[in-house]
């Protein structure tokens, strides 16, 4: 089923509709077409074609009030004959076309040429090989065992390049695979609230079928389009499909028409389903997308965007396959910038190329050259025609070589290391209860310096419980006996109660023995049916006494009114309207208060200033949550004006005022003074009342007695932050900021102003990285402006998880420590991987260069650098990100935006090991026969098999990078490098395989390898050697760095790389991580345009002598560049093998040109 185009599987609902259309009274097709209607163009087609909306629940089989019977083949029929409730996935990419994608890598496509050039050249044998007159340089021409293993070479690159190949797309596809693996759970957690034979059960969204009676309330997203039957104050956000933004009010007889899509803003009420999945206003706009699927990859980018705006909005059905693109085309719509670690990575990675390319350039020009010389100058020979097929085998030679040393150059590891990393942190997370929707999410968690969190739910348990209250003028501080209460207000209490909140709010026995009662639904309004149940009352007989459908007016909660009121008609025909809310709001609307004999007596201003200072404040201050109870009797005749609010709220007779708690989560105050400790400042936003915010606050541990703190209200806070003009200033954010820590009584737009404030402020010099956690509705903008949005999994609404990056799926803030532990961790991973590539990159790199320029020939085998790069690349990417993550990175501060990806630490590593392995490897190299006692490798004669001498060379430099391995599990200057490595398998695996397979190709690799044998004795200071790495680990250690001022770091942003939001403007297609995984070999392309721009600064950078590792940044001015030009007419080789064979020193050539900015 899931494969079947959305096309297909239209054509076959259609196909099904025509031929059973007559088992319902309306078809398919009719009831498409009278979704498609507005307002009273469809009030007026229902009325000609059916009569009402019973008439139509009458033609479907269904009744308003018992709903569906439930019976499966009847579910089955509906099934057949109107369609599923869900839209057929696109299909996924196949693994060849993931294979395909991979082969696009640049770097990839020069190896297979080379290999492929190589390939060809070993089985053509020229005419004139056996000319004397052609030249034979040392160690050139090809003798017999090289002819015969000449493909080996090729054969040995394309083998690797398969590999990498093969390791990535393997990496996409179960990505892939896992995301809609998380997708359909996330599709199967999401339930909704059906009847069905009378009885009120959840079902999964996909369950749906048309005719069901589905209860809607505030915080639904509609998973399927419907008639409205009844209910009250229902308003809607259609913006999702008609892009207004207003609320759309929906009435029985003005517009009764409600949309999948769309969102619940306030109220509730029942519909009768009439269209779902691809049939629903939502399905028809995603078959439209889904059908132009194949040729929209193929139109430009900018329809690309429109498209996925559209998805973008119409992404609440969920399509079954997750809309994996759709999120991916999601995330960008809010993720402007690109994640802080891609942007650092792609920085380095162009970095490296560049020095890489001008590395092989000079290696052939150097090899060409010195040929040259030596055939035709020196040796004085002519060019003879039938020389020129060897001369072309000798420069393919070359090239290969330049090749080899670019390989190497380039971290093709990098991307592998930063997918699996961050596929392996997301899998773990899932284990922490973090369910992440976008990947980069996960690690932008790492350099959060700001967690504006909720108060309910996140902070508490979210189980409300009545402590304290004030009845009859007293003052209870626990739960009053019920005898002490006269019975006229118990039992307006227990109406009060019962019949002012939602029916579908109940407490339901405990699940399991000993357990705590269920609260099901508003956990506000369960703690007030707890307390009925506490003074031994029954709310379960006024609810079926006055069910749902008699409720003759209900003013829904909502965040302007902060309180519920539910109007019913008395058997004397007169009118009781019974309120609840927060106990300032509905306090000042009293005018009556009941006294102890249960009559109302004058309630003026002043008793209740009174009532403030002696109940509500002290209540308060124990961090309860106050709630007023109130009603108001109104006659028959003349009828209210129910639409003008403010006349019926007013003039109350307060019945009580209750004190309610919720508790603090016991595992909270330990997770914020982790998160403090870390360098995050955690700030609470909650509607609550200032003073129980501020109790919270202090229990959790957010603010500290005697601190310099502010907590403000939501007013004052806009007072402060708006000019006279009424518009928000930045400047003045600014100074409220830093040291806000509670915002109480905050309306969703506060919470907003407040993460956009701390996102924009230039304040501090490292922008704000700032994560809100949010369950609301209401807190749908906040999430979505955050750097990362928390929402939560069980309490959290449709339309919070929609807006998410990651999911709590226990809604417990110390989740979201573990989400900033893993974000860091991921970061330091591919730190640590860096820093051992990058020692392999350097060694390698200087190795082939010196060892081509010196001696014609490297030391290093084009097959032994595959191997190298191979195990360097592909096992250590695995080996080191996915060292599990420990609490000492909570102990340090965020790094920031700007910090560089490697720091000075890492470049004294980096460098320092350099020193150790090349000394040795040049050592061996020169004086290596001398010490083992064996024949010389260099200019060995032409027809010799591998050498020991060039063997124990390969062997020393891969043991010295297995124990550098080790090395690079740490990246701040630890000591202990074997801290808690039996804790990663994985890595112990790896060393000890790598190890197995280094054996194997010494002993047995034989020609292809170029490897000979080695006795034990060889294989001991081989091992020895290596062993030596670990020693000279602890004196690098032992160097402070602040004394190594010459060193850079790289890979950092600088603050004007960032290109503000408003630049970024919406045909800026951004890549979000997955995509770019995916997109890798285009951009890759793009990277080469720009190393081509960026040669001729390159050469300069050299010249002028920086470091290898100087950052070459991209000068933006043209006058650079025509300088750059200028420059280049005076090219120096000396000081540019100096430059590179001595980082630090700078050759005399440097101080011909004073250092531009811009290049470090």
């Amino acid at each position: 089923m899931g494969d079947m185009t959305n096309s297909d599987f239209y054509s076959k609902n259609q196909r099904n509709e025509s031929s059973h259309g007559g088992e319902f009274g309306c078809t398919m097709e009719e009831l498409r077409s009278l979704m498609e209607l507005r307002g009273t163009e469809a009030v007026v087609k229902i009325k000609e074609t059916y009569g009402d909306t019973d008439a139509i629940c009458r033609r479907l089989k269904t009744s308003p009030v018992e709903g569906l019977p439930g019976t499966a083949p009847d579910l089955e029929k509906r099934k057949q004959i109107f369609g599923q409730n869900f839209i057929p996935p696109k299909k996924p990419k196949t693994f060849l076309q993931l294979v395909w994608e991979a082969l696009q890598d640049v770097t990839l496509i020069i190896l297979e040429i080379a290999a492929i050039i190589s390939l060809g050249l070993s089985f053509y044998h020229p005419p004139g090989e056996n000319n004397e007159g052609c030249a034979t340089a040392q160690g050139g021409a090809e003798d017999e065992g090289e002819a015969e293993a000449g493909w080996i070479e090729g054969a040995a690159i394309l083998l690797s390049v398969i590999c990498v190949v093969l390791v990535t797309a393997f990496n996409d596809w179960s990505k892939e695979k896992q995301f809609r693996g998380l997708q359909s759970r996330i599709e199967q957690e999401q339930k909704f609230t059906v009847v069905r034979a009378g009885q009120v059960v959840q079902i999964p969204v996909a369950e749906i079928v048309v005719g069901d009676i589905a209860q809607v309330k505030y915080g639904d997203l509609l998973p399927a389009d419907g008639l409205f039957i009844q209910g009250n104050d229902l308003k809607i956000d259609e913006s999702s499909l008609t892009g207004e933004s207003d609320q759309v009010r929906k009435s029985v007889d003005k517009d009764p028409m409600l949309l999948s899509g769309t969102h619940v803003m306030e109220g509730s009420g029942r519909m009768v389903v009439t269209a779902v999945g691809v049939n629903s206003q939502t399905g028809i706009i995603f078959t439209l997308l889904g059908a132009g699927g194949e040729e929209e990859e193929k139109k430009d980018k900018k329809a690309k965007q429109q498209d996925g705006a559209a998805a973008m909005e119409m992404q609440p059905l969920k399509s079954a396959e997750g809309g994996d693109a759709d999120d991916k085309k999601k995330a960008n719509m809010h993720k402007k910038e690109k994640s802080v670690l891609q942007g650092k990575l792609t920085k380095l990675a162009v970095q490296i190329g560049k020095a890489g390319l001008v590395m092989s350039a000079i290696t052939v020009i150097i090899l060409v050259l010195y040929f040259t010389v030596d055939t035709f100058v020196v040796n004085k020979k002519p060019w003879l025609p039938e020389c020129t097929p060897v001369y072309v085998q000798y420069f393919v030679k070359f090239f290969i070589i330049g090749v080899t040393v670019l390989v190497v150059a380039v971290p093709e590891g990098l991307p592998l290391a930063v997918t699996i990393s961050l596929a392996y942190s997301v899998k773990k997370m899932m284990k922490d209860n973090n369910l992440v929707r976008h990947l980069d999410a996960c690690e932008t968690m790492g350099n959060a310096t700001a967690i504006c969190s909720d108060k309910t739910g996140t902070l508490t348990t979210n189980r409300m419980t009545v402590v304290q209250a004030y009845v009859g003028d007293v003052h209870y501080k626990e739960i009053p006996e019920p005898s002490s209460i006269n019975a006229k207000t118990m039992e307006l209490l227990v109406n009060a109660i019962a019949i002012n909140s939602a029916y579908t709010t109940k407490i339901l026995p405990p699940e399991k023995e000993g357990a705590l009662p269920r609260q099901v639904g508003n956990k506000t309004e369960c703690g007030l049916l707890g307390f009925v149940l506490d003074l031994k009352q029954d709310y379960e007989p006024v609810r079926t006494q006055m069910p749902e459908e008699k409720l003759y007016k209900v003013y829904t909660f909502n965040s302007v009114r902060k309180s519920m009121s539910t109007v019913i008609k008395l058997p004397d025909e007169s009118f009781r309207m019974y309120s609840k809310g927060a106990s300032e709001i509905v306090l000042k609307k009293c005018c009556k208060i009941l006294n102890g004999a249960g009559e109302p007596r004058v309630f003026r201003p002043r008793d209740r200033d009174e009532m403030v200072k002696k109940v509500i404040e002290p209540m308060a201050c124990d961090g309860l949550r106050t709630i007023c109870v109130a009603y108001r009797d109104f006659p028959s005749s003349p009828e209210p004006d129910w639409d003008n609010e403010n006349d019926i709220l007013n003039d109350l007779t307060c019945i009580c005022v209750v004190g309610i708690e919720d508790p603090v989560r016991p595992e909270v105050p330990e997770a914020i003074r982790k998160c403090q400790r870390a360098g995050i400042t955690v700030r609470m936003v909650t509607g609550d009342n200032i003073n129980t915010a501020r109790a919270i606050a202090i229990k959790c541990g957010i603010i500290h007695p005697g601190e310099d703190f502010l907590c403000l209200e939501g007013k004052e806070f806009n007072r402060r932050i708006r000019n006279e003009k009424g518009e928000i200033e930045q400047e003045r954010i600014d100074k409220i900021w830093p040291k806000l820590r509670v915002l109480a009584r905050s309306s969703p737009t506060d919470k907003h102003t407040l993460v956009k404030g701390i996102i924009d402020s230039t304040h501090t010099e490292q922008r704000q990285v700032v994560a809100v956690t949010g369950d609301g509705t209401n807190d749908g903008p906040a999430l979505k402006k955050a750097d990362v949005g928390f929402a939560m999994g069980i309490a959290g609404t449709d339309v919070a998880k929609e807006a998410s990056d990651i999911i709590l799926t226990d809604d417990n803030f110390s989740s979201i420590v573990k989400a900033v532990m893993w974000g860091r961790n991921v970061y330091d991973s591919i730190s640590k991987f860096l820093q051992f590539q990058l020692t392999v990159n350097v060694v390698a790199v200087i190795v082939a260069f010196t060892g081509a320029c010196i001696t014609q020939d490297s030391p290093l085998k084009a097959v032994q650098m595959l191997w190298v790069n191979l195990i360097m690349d592909t096992f250590a990417s695995l080996a080191l990100a996915t060292e599990p993550p420990t609490e000492t990175l909570l102990l340090r501060k965020p790094y920031g935006r700007n910090k560089p990806l490697i720091s000075r630490t890492m470049m004294k590593n980096i460098l320092g090991h350099a020193v150790y392995q090349l000394t040795l490897i040049f050592t061996l190299l020169f004086v290596g026969e001398k010490m083992f006692q064996i024949d010389s490798g260099r200019n060995a004669p032409l027809h010799s098999p591998p050498s020991e001498h060039y063997t124990i060379i390969f062997n020393t430099f891969v043991m010295m990078q297995l124990f550098n391995e080790i090395n690079a599990r740490k990246i701040h200057g630890e000591r202990n490098v074997f801290d808690g490595i039996f804790r990663n398998p994985i890595f112990c695996t790896i060393v000890l395989g790598t190890f197995a397979i280094q054996i194997v190709i010494v002993q047995f690799g034989g020609k292809p390898f170029s490897c000979s044998p080695l006795q034990l004795d060889q294989w001991m200071w081989c091992i020895f050697i290596g062993l030596g790495e670990l020693v000279w680990g602890q004196v690098i250690a032992t160097i402070p760095t602040s004394r190594l001022k010459f060193l850079k770091e790289a890979g950092g942003l600088t603050q004007k790389e960032e290109i503000p939001e408003e630049e970024l403007n919406e045909d800026v297609e951004e890549i979000d991580h997955a995509e770019r995984e995916l997109r890798r070999g285009q951009i890759l392309w793009f990277r080469g345009l720009n190393r081509i721009q960026t040669q001729i600064e390159v050469v300069n950078t050299f010249k002028s002598g920086a470091s290898f590792q100087g950052a070459l940044r991209r000068q933006s001015s043209v006058t650079s560049q025509s300088q750059d030009v200028a420059n280049l007419s005076s090219p120096s080789r000396v000081s540019l093998s100096n430059a590179l064979s001595s980082p630090t020193s700078l050759p005399p050539a440097a101080a011909g040109h004073p250092r531009r900015e811009g290049v470090p």
